[in-house]
């Protein structure tokens, strides 16, 4: 093993082999998420569950917004540059026991298990996420920010495609046996891997670790630096109206006639492809424009197509194959160029020194603000209808471009050219 191992010890030297690694860890962590909120709210309204209780399904995310309060123990003990693996590897580990599991049970008979289950991969899956992201900022120099981003984002997501739409497309004859199964084999594949990658040292590491005494510390001085209060309110408000019309958007098509199946492959496949599509031309945007004007024309673009889903709530257009489908297709890219650049934006923003404690706040930041918006978007439905819930989702995306606005030029990250 040491012969086998010592044979990759320079590939992630390489640009590309960096760029493949991070993607394909970053798309590990996609399949839980990717089940919960791609395969769960179809099977729930399947099954008559009100709208407000599928909201409150989104609460089984709820590692992604807590993991800041841990993440100074995962990178205090034994996550620090070089040892990031250390944490991967268990973290994978628990998914793949967790995804045997789930394939003997049933989704009907033992929804609550299913639903324990869930939080639990969720919980290794962030868990994961605290190291991967710090082997992120380890590895990326400056002018790779956006394309790193690019694959951060489009792992994550190609992630949740498997998971929550060509699985689903598939347990027709899988089952969803078979479907757990096939996550659980890709997720040991990239174990494998993993275990035979040596990490370089990162330019940062210094030879005395940091306690976490000392990570909490330079954390709560970055986070009281000049400026980070309105870029946190960025990051906290940029999906909140986003999250709020998307978890609600495959319920109202259900009740207007659209198909389970229809939505698994319109929505689950193709617009979770057309979402890979826009990260990567975010990506490729990050490498040559300011952040923040990005933030700015790319969040006023996301707006268009989520007019056309307020114009289908408001009966203006016909809910048809070729209005859903195309509306859907222009939201998840818009959304997906968004999100890259977003995240490139907030990795510029991290203090290096505690990397993946300092981008898991961002990250849990950007949690808590779509997650709020989505957890009590079943109960605004019901109470003004999916028009009037579709309407206050655009409101927000407003007030997040107002207060991109407000960022001072002075914080935006420069991104040399690669």
């Amino acid at each position: 093993m040491g012969l086998f191992t010592a044979h990759y010890r320079p590939v992630l030297s390489h640009r590309w082999a960096r760029l493949a690694l991070l993607g394909s860890l970053y798309m590990v962590q996609g399949l839980p998420f990717g089940f919960q909120v791609g395969a769960l709210p179809v099977f729930l309204r399947a099954q008559g569950v009100s709208l407000a209780v599928i909201g409150y399904s989104t609460a089984l995310a709820a590692p992604w917004a807590l993991k800041i309060f841990w993440a100074p123990l995962v990178e205090g003990y034994g996550g620090g540059p070089g040892q990031r693996k250390r944490w991967i590897i268990p973290a994978q580990l628990i998914m793949v026991l967790g995804f045997l599991l789930a394939s003997r049970m049933s989704l009907s008979g033992q929804l609550v298990p299913m639903m324990v289950l869930l939080a639990t991969l969720n919980a290794a899956a962030a868990t994961q996420d605290i190291a991967v992201d710090g082997l992120c900022v380890d590895l990326l120099p400056p002018q790779d920010l956006g394309m790193g981003n690019a694959a951060q984002v489009v792992g994550f997501k190609v992630g949740m495609l498997g998971a929550g739409g060509v699985l689903v497309w598939a347990s027709a004859w899988l089952g969803w046996s078979g479907a757990f199964l096939v996550m659980a084999a890709f997720v040991a594949a990239v174990v494998l891997v993993m275990v035979c990658i040596v990490e370089p040292p990162s330019e940062q590491a210094t030879e005395q670790k940091a306690s976490v005494r000392e990570l909490v510390r330079t954390l709560m001085s970055s986070v009281r630096a000049p400026g980070i209060g309105i870029a946190l309110a960025v990051v906290g408000t940029y999906k909140m109206g986003e999250s709020l019309i998307d978890l609600m958007y495959k319920p109202f098509l259900l009740d207007a006639g659209i198909s389970a199946s229809s939505l698994g492959l319109w929505l689950g496949t193709w617009g979770m492809g057309a979402s890979v599509l826009g990260s990567l031309f975010g990506g490729l945007l990050a490498t040559r424009w300011r952040l923040f004007s990005l933030l700015m024309v790319a969040g006023a673009i996301r707006l268009l197509p989520e007019f056309g889903q307020l114009a289908l709530a408001l009966g203006l257009l016909e809910v048809d194959a070729f209005h859903v489908i195309s509306i859907s297709l222009a939201e998840h890219f818009a959304g997906g160029a968004l999100t890259t650049v977003m995240f490139a934006t907030m990795m510029g923003l991290v203090d290096r020194r505690i990397g993946a404690t300092h981008f898991t706040l961002f990250a849990c930041v950007e949690v808590w603000g779509k997650s709020l918006a989505a957890l009590f978007s079943g109960l605004i439905a019901e109470s003004i209808g999916y028009a009037g819930a579709f309407g206050l989702g655009i409101g927000l995306g407003f007030l997040f471009l107002l207060i991109v606005r407000r960022l001072p030029r002075e914080l935006e990250p420069v991104l040399p050219a690669g």
